[in-house]
């Protein structure tokens, strides 16, 4: 039986709407139920001097779990962006109540140079991916 044969049809429908405010490329349910949400975006990056259209380098993941019966749950999300465009985010997600817990690297000898961004939130996973499209908006 398949992980999203397990989900109750209200988290299944739930997954639909946050992937689909985010626009994401692909979702799935995995188990727990984890809706787990992908983008990738689009900009033209080098790792070691060869060009690269890699979703390790790209890459935007958003997810949401432990759903309660108040319907909220924890919301993940992580993102791929260029190092001139980290306060702007971090900015956005604080003012829309979201928790950011990491800025770091991934990669070495990137051009231009990369930066990754981590936060959560315990919230309704439609006002988060609503709350999180309008904080990533900018990031085209």
């Amino acid at each position: 039986m398949s992980e999203q044969a397990k989900a109750s049809p209200r988290f299944i429908k739930l997954c639909n709407q946050f992937s689909t405010i985010l626009g994401g490329t692909e979702h799935s349910i995995t188990k727990g139920p984890v809706c787990f949400v992908t983008r990738n975006r689009k900009f033209r990056a080098s790792v070691l001097g060869k060009r690269t259209t890699s979703p390790l380098i790209r890459y935007q993941l958003f997810s949401f779990e432990s759903l309660d019966s108040s319907g909220r749950a924890l919301c993940l999300g992580e993102t791929a962006l260029f190092q001139n465009q980290v306060n702007r985010l971090l900015s956005n997600l604080r003012k829309n109540g979201i928790k950011v817990t990491a800025v770091h690297n991934h990669w070495l000898f990137e051009e231009p140079r990369l930066m990754y961004i981590h936060w959560e939130s315990i919230d309704n996973p439609v006002d988060f991916a609503r709350k999180v499209k309008r904080s990533i908006a900018f990031l085209g």
